[in-house]
């Protein structure tokens, strides 16, 4: 007796699920439910009214009373109540709908003697209010209510009451039951779904990682032969001069321009020379992958390696630095020039002309202290939470892989040490390296495989 051709309602906003949630899957949206049953909604009173009719054919009071009461059902429920939804909210619309279905099926109920083809009106009804709102229960009993009561004082047989009461009621539940089970089906798959999303990006990332760290890598083996490369050369041109110093030394008579080059050119030639056959060297040494073993070294000497390497980033300003007398020190060596290097670095890049970049080295007991201070941008507590992630960086882009940090902090844990930042925007920003003298539960000479790598 009801006909449910419904439009968009202007005044219900659709219920999204939040990105990437599967839990607390929110209910149907009434609209949706409206457009996905539309075209069966109608299908369903025209078949139960066409039927009505041919039953009745003859006995036309009846016949004219029963399409009365439909076509103004259909005209309520296509035109009137849409338009009244625009305006109020869907629940009322829907409360004024089952009135309106109440008093059709009542006159055609009256009209029929309530022949069992009306009563279909009943169970037919309820397997679709399921989902529409939640004061769906509540709105179906009153429906039952009003009914059954309607019917019963007009003269409607009670069993017949009865048993189509009985048929809209687990109807009705079935349908409910058969909904919950779907959506916790949907669930399931949204939450699959969700875990697939989430295990591709953790995918996507790890390659991009893998990328970079062969990019690493494929660098350090790059600078490591071009290091050879240089090292032959050098060796040949140190060889000559030298050569051509001790052959100028031995001849008694010079001429002036002669003798400034044997005491003083050549001399500065041969000291240019060894600044690049160490820095060489230590290139060779900080590139090199092949596992390293913990040994004693001399701390002092990895920190001025570590400023020849970062020469070029430290230039535009000005550097100082204080070492103590910290004695020899157990761990990794190459490690921790590229500690230093990576702090060094970091430190130049925030540090404008006029700046200054400072590093010191003390013995406190049996730690030794390293402090790397400049006088640069410094960062905001919100940088320093996140400071050692793995691909956290604040720089732009070509300029940093966020790898930096991470790798001094894993360094310096699996030495047994800490580090302790401070900074302030503005005021730069200040790092303190604490290293036991001798690793913990590492004992000396230990292969690297025993330990772990960062």
């Amino acid at each position: 007796m009801s006909s449910r051709s419904t439009q968009r309602s202007a005044d219900v906003e659709p219920r999204q699920r939040p990105e990437g949630s599967t839990q607390g899957l929110p209910d149907a949206d009434p609209e949706q439910v409206h457009r996905g049953i539309q075209a069966i909604a109608g299908m369903g009173p025209m078949a139960i009214n066409l039927s009505i009719l041919v039953w009745f054919w003859g006995r036309w009071g009846q016949v004219l009373t029963v399409m009365a009461v439909a076509v103004v059902l259909t005209f309520a429920n296509v035109w009137l109540l849409e338009r009244l939804a625009r305006r109020l909210s869907r629940a009322w619309v829907e409360t004024a709908r089952m009135l309106l279905n109440v008093a059709g099926i009542s006159v055609s109920g009256h009209a029929t003697g309530w022949s069992p083809l009306v009563w279909a009106f009943v169970p037919y009804n309820m397997l679709w209010y399921h989902g529409l709102d939640r004061w769906v229960r509540p709105r179906t009993a009153v429906y039952l209510v009003l009914l059954n009561s309607m019917a019963l004082l007009d003269g409607a047989r009670a069993d017949m009451a009865l048993a189509f009461t009985i048929l809209g009621v687990f109807g009705y539940l079935l349908a409910e039951r058969r909904g919950s089970l779907l959506r916790g089906a949907l669930e399931k798959v949204l939450e699959q779904r969700s875990g697939l999303e989430r295990a591709h990006e953790e995918m996507r990332r790890m390659h991009a990682r893998a990328i970079e760290q062969e990019k690493l890598s494929s660098l350090g083996m790059m600078a490591a032969g071009v290091a050879h490369e240089i090292n032959n050369p050098m060796s040949f041109v140190a060889s000559n001069i030298n050569l051509l110093l001790r052959d100028l030394k031995e001849l008694p008579e010079l001429a002036e321009p002669l003798k400034e080059h044997r005491d003083e050119v050549l001399p500065a030639t041969l000291e240019g020379i060894r600044r690049v056959n160490g820095i060489v060297a230590d290139l060779r040494r900080f590139a090199r992958g092949d596992p390293e073993a913990f040994e004693e070294y001399d701390l002092n000497a990895e920190v001025r390696m570590a400023l020849r390497i970062a020469h070029s980033q430290l230039r535009h300003c000005q550097v100082e630095c204080e070492l103590g007398a910290v004695g020899p020190v157990v761990g990794r060596p190459r490690q921790m020039a590229q500690v230093l290097v990576n702090l060094l670095v970091n430190a130049g890049q925030a540090t404008s002309e006029q700046g200054q970049v400072s590093i010191s080295t003390r013995q406190e007991g049996t730690w030794v202290r390293i402090e790397v201070r400049d006088t640069g941008t410094g960062m905001s507590s919100e940088t320093l939470n996140h400071l050692f992630q793995p691909f956290f960086t604040t720089k732009p882009p070509g300029m940093g892989l966020g790898l930096g940090l991470a790798v001094v902090h894993g360094i310096i844990t699996a030495h047994g040490g800490h580090i302790e930042v401070e900074s302030q925007p503005g005021k730069g920003t200040c790092f303190r390296l604490s290293l036991p003298r001798v690793p913990p539960e590492r004992p000396y000479g230990a292969p690297a495989s025993e330990a772990s790598h960062v």
